[in-house]
């Protein structure tokens, strides 16, 4: 029988997700930092729509959720990569859109820092990352998500389609992770994204 911790991980899952966040604090205290003026530089940015929301995280959403959103990546100042030019680096992804539910829709902005990894031109990526979003609603039909206040997990994948412009696929989680209680349900979005790189 598995042990639950108080956030209702197995020890098992508490015990990965602490060692994931140690290899990442240290990848980027031993990168290299990139100069003062390279802070927050605009990478590119994307227009994304919902393909499906087939649950990866949590409880079946009990509501049908379709999502529109605008967002930029920006850079941050740690990185590593190799003279093959390939290696790892980091953002910060800001978005804003809707999300619309049971007749409803709710103004989503967000925040998320991410890990890169790919080429260092940034033309092939795969990213992971963990941040917030506040939403201008949280109610939905019979799905509640607890608050205004919500975590934002994402993973994409992009690649190259012509000269400036790519195609990617980006999964993203929202949910108040218990915050509020246990019967508040998050909701996975499997999305489309395109994306002009400057």
């Amino acid at each position: 029988m598995m042990e639950n911790t108080a956030s209702g991980q197995t020890r098992g899952e508490h015990r990965l997700r602490q060692r994931l966040q140690a290899t990442v604090v240290g990848a980027l205290l031993c990168s290299t930092p990139v100069a003062a003026q390279d802070w927050l530089v605009l990478e590119d940015v994307s227009a994304r729509f919902r393909l499906s929301e087939q649950t990866v995280l949590g409880d079946d959403a009990p509501e049908e959720f379709d999502a529109y959103d605008v967002a930029a990546n920006f850079l941050l100042p740690w990185d590593y990569y190799s003279d093959g030019g390939w290696g790892i680096g980091s953002e910060v992804m800001f978005s804003v859109g809707l999300l619309r539910g049971a007749g409803e829709t709710a103004l989503v902005v967000s925040a998320v820092p991410e890990i890169t990894f790919g080429s260092e031109d940034g033309r092939f990526q795969l990213d992971l990352g963990a941040g917030f979003a506040l939403f201008s609603r949280h109610q939905f039909g019979v799905q509640d998500f607890g608050g205004p206040f919500q975590f934002a997990l994402t993973a994409g994948l992009r690649i190259p389609i012509y000269k400036q412009w790519g195609l990617g696929y980006r999964f993203q989680h929202y949910s108040d992770a218990g915050v509020n209680g246990p019967d508040t349900t998050g909701a996975d979005l499997h999305m489309l994204e395109v994306v002009y790189r400057f």
